[in-house]
């Protein structure tokens, strides 16, 4: 049941009530990121406490990627059925448990397992806001409207290193995993409500894109081009922001000897430069629109420009001297795949028909998740035998796999009828 069949088929439209949702699915992010980076960011504590190596340290890493790859399409499935409203607030309780319980965890098998989970619930977050955002913004406020939905991933980046070194440092690294998922649950009545209460909003574009559409399986998505397109697209971007998340603070730490107070003040930094990407990519397509150009000429300038500076600020970040220059670099390369990242999505809506998004954005996510687990096991790998520039030098090439994807597969960003 998709959401406009929750809150109802007026024809008159809500706009402050649609950018409400939109402000409330990116608190979702917000939180989504708190949970999540706590790991990352206590990580070096955890070197020293739990005597974990690189290697060991990926192992957790890769669980949590093998939970969101293998939930990515059961919670699509779930979300286009049950609808938005109670499939997001059954998946933001899962992972909220599962990250409750890593503070009473003491080993490697211990910490895979509860990420795992907690990977296998979050994974439906991005399906949902896909679905929500497409079925209720016009094709010219879609990417802003996306921009905001992922600017809580902006949010949390920024408030989790400082936050959980904090806790951390005051009432002890166990008790970082506990409170912010403790404090997050309170989101979930308020979204029940929320959304409850938009019964008088209309989703425009909704029905007309679903006629012609019904019954629609994976596996025939999964013969359309577009399909592969936007899948090498999320493949070759998504991996690059999820390298940032769980080994940045390491880097920092590790590779260039801060303390963990100087490393949150600088982490931050560089995920609050690189967040704008979310709202300026989604900013500057809508703008190009406005201005007469075309929503396919629009969408690939856009991502175009973002993977050319994701690649080279991410060759750049290792082999600058400052720290301060390389939190620097480090923050614009993230700002490019911020704005590669938005476009993915928004490319998705574009293209396929409401009541296949999140499916699509789930199996979207499975080629992520492929790609993110080779690459974490390798990262460890290779930072415990050599360096972490080698390691740099291969994520600035990944922005290409992603234009090819958006020039060799997807080529128009146009709806398509599946027959």
């Amino acid at each position: 049941m998709p959401l406009n069949a929750e809150i109802g088929e007026s024809r008159s439209t809500s706009k402050p009530l649609a950018w409400w949702l939109a402000i409330l699915l990116g608190l979702s992010l917000t939180i989504n990121f708190i949970d999540r980076l706590v790991l990352a960011t206590i990580a070096p504590t955890l070197f020293s406490v739990l005597h974990l190596t690189a290697t060991e340290y990926s192992y957790i890493v890769f669980a949590f990627m093998l939970g969101m790859t293998l939930g990515q399409i059961p919670a699509g499935v779930l979300i286009d059925r049950v609808g938005v409203r109670t499939g997001l607030a059954s998946i933001f309780a899962g992972w909220s448990f599962s990250n409750m319980a890593q503070a009473i965890a003491r080993t490697v098998a211990e910490f895979s397992g509860l990420r795992f989970l907690m990977g296998f619930f979050e994974c439906g977050n991005y399906s949902a806001g896909v679905k929500s955002v497409g079925e209720i913004f016009r094709d010219d406020e879609r990417a802003l409207a996306l921009g905001v939905f992922n600017s809580g991933s902006l949010l949390g980046s920024v408030v989790a290193p400082p936050l959980v070194v904090y806790i951390a440092h005051h009432f002890g690294w166990r008790h970082a995993f506990f409170l912010p998922s403790l404090a997050g649950l309170a989101w979930i009545p308020l979204w029940l409500q929320s959304s409850r209460s938009a019964r008088g909003l209309r989703l425009p574009q909704s029905q007309h894109r679903v006629e012609g559409n019904k019954g629609i399986t994976v596996g025939r998505l999964l013969r359309l081009r577009q399909t592969w397109g936007v899948i090498l697209m999320r493949a070759f971007s998504g991996p690059l922001s999820q390298f940032y998340w769980y080994w940045l603070p390491l880097y920092f730490v590790r590779g260039r000897g801060m303390k963990m107070q100087t490393m949150a003040g600088l982490v931050s930094l560089s995920y609050l430069v690189g967040g704008f990407g979310q709202l300026g990519g989604g900013y500057f397509s809508g703008f190009l629109i406005h201005r007469g150009t075309s929503l396919d000429r629009a969408r690939k300038v856009t991502f175009t420009i973002g993977a050319v500076l994701a690649g080279l600020c991410t060759l750049l970040a290792p082999i600058t001297r400052g720290s301060l220059d390389a939190a620097l670099a480090v923050g614009m390369g993230i700002f490019g795949v911020n704005v590669m990242s938005n476009h993915v999505i928004a490319i998705i809506t574009d293209v396929f028909p409401d009541n296949t998004l999140a499916r699509v954005t789930g199996v979207t996510g499975v080629g992520e998740g492929v790609i993110d687990m080779a690459m974490t096991l390798l990262t460890g790998i290779v930072i415990q035998r050599f360096s972490w520039f080698p390691v740099f030098a291969v994520a600035s090439l990944m922005p290409l796999g992603a234009l090819a994807g958006l020039y060799l597969k997807v080529r128009t960003c146009q709806p398509v009828t599946i027959e």
